[in-house]
């Protein structure tokens, strides 16, 4: 993957803290990204943490020695842990676990970690990693929110296979993600010295409809259609709306991902219940049709489970369309500026530029599903915008990258031409 690093962190005091989760192998290689945007970095371990990596290694990547224990006679003849507090620019906790998470948020200090954290004015941030049933607890959702509330920035968690056996939202985001996502977070800094960080509030007063996800089409009580979508480029796109100051209406077919902070979500199953719930958050200023949602759906939906014939026949489906709900949305009197999504296998730029035109759209990210690393599960995208300009068909290329860097590169292209 190809990395932002440079100017975005060179000179940047980053205290690396590292609790007692399996996904502490990977801070190794963070603070090894981390080291090379030129970047300050010194780290703060946990007892626990430990366990699963070294002291010894983290030192030898970054070149200063690692703090592990509060009651350090050495260092805290000066304080130490005060020190500490103030020197960091930034706190980045990778991994925190359920039970730092817990601890922060109730406002705990017994350890040097959690400490630091409440003596430090830095801009905090955390990559929660734990098994997916921990991060489900209503408990861990319950100190996220608080966290959020203090001031702390979520990266992630990510979705996919965890060490224990499960699959499910929790395992730690990938370096390369961390380090993404945290230079997006940064995006705006004042001066070099200064710890007020902030992203760009150009959506602030605007209110978005975004739909995410695919939707799913019964054709009995146990079958259904649909296709392959994760949700995962819509959520961005949501996360980074509520991030630069909208009100964000999210309208979700089935996924496994948490709700981004500071947006309103509501779950749909079929594209008629998904046009419907649009229809009901307008008007708005900006839609966003980011699901990919199902072309056609059974003509009759089958009572009870369809039963497979034993002549070896076939079976047939009627289908008939489905409502096309970005074009409905673009066709109203009250039109929000609107943009749709085209997924598309071989003609990208063609494909997407009649479907520009044909719907009466402000703007389409076109994407090709068929490239390997890119699309419908992956982290990363790569897409072409395309709009038009006095009657002619504008192009924008945006490189692969991961879906919450490109979301913001999406945005920054929406806000340029709002009204």
């Amino acid at each position: 993957m190809s990395l932002p690093l440079g100017p975005g962190l060179a000179g940047t005091r980053i205290l690396l803290g590292i609790s007692a989760g399996i996904a502490a192998y990977k801070s190794a290689h963070l603070a090894r990204l981390l080291k090379k945007t030129d970047a300050e970095v010194r780290v703060v371990m946990t007892a626990g943490a430990q366990a699963f990596i070294t002291p010894l290694t983290l030192q030898a990547l970054t070149g200063e020695p690692v703090r592990t224990s509060l009651l350090d006679p050495e260092a805290e003849a000066g304080m130490g842990h005060i020190e500490l507090a103030k020197w960091a620019d930034i706190i980045l906790i990778a991994p925190a676990t359920a039970d730092l998470m817990a601890r922060l948020a109730h406002g705990h200090a017994d350890d040097l970690l959690t400490t630091l954290c409440l003596a430090s004015e830095a801009r905090c941030l955390m990559a929660p990693a734990m098994n997916q049933a921990m991060w489900r607890h209503p408990a861990t959702l319950a100190n996220a929110d608080r966290l959020r509330e203090l001031g702390w920035t979520l990266l992630g968690p990510d979705a996919g296979d965890q060490a224990c056996g499960d699959v499910g939202l929790g395992r730690m985001l990938e370096p390369e993600a961390i380090l993404t996502q945290l230079l997006a977070a940064l995006e705006q800094r004042p001066d070099k010295s200064s710890k007020a960080m902030c992203v760009h509030q150009d959506l602030a007063g605007k209110r978005v409809v975004i739909t995410a996800g695919p939707t799913r089409e019964a054709l009995d009580p146990v079958r259904y259609l649909s296709n392959h979508s994760s949700g995962k480029m819509g959520y961005a796109l949501a996360a980074a709306c509520a991030e630069r100051g909208a009100s964000v209406s999210l309208v979700s077919g089935p996924v496994t991902l948490a709700t981004p902070p500071g947006v309103d979500r509501i779950d749909v199953t079929s594209a008629t219940q998904m046009l419907a719930t649009v229809e009901a958050q307008l008007p708005c200023d900006l839609f966003i049709g980011c699901a990919a949602v199902a072309d056609y759906r059974a003509a009759k939906v089958s009572e009870h489970k369809l039963k497979k014939r034993d002549d070896e026949s076939g079976l047939t489906l009627e289908l008939v369309r489905n409502p096309d709900i970005v074009a409905t949305v673009a066709a109203r009197p009250d039109r929000p500026f609107t943009v749709g999504f085209a997924a598309e296998t071989r003609d990208l730029e063609t494909h997407a530029g009649s479907k520009l035109e044909r719907k009466r759209l402000d703007l389409i990210v076109a994407n090709d599903v068929s490239r390997e690393g890119v699309g419908f599960g992956s982290d990363d995208n790569a897409v072409t915008l395309l709009w038009l300009d006095n009657g002619q068909t504008q192009q924008q290329p945006l490189p692969i990258q991961p879906k919450a860097t490109l979301a913001g590169a999406i945005l920054d292209h929406i806000v340029a031409h709002l009204p």
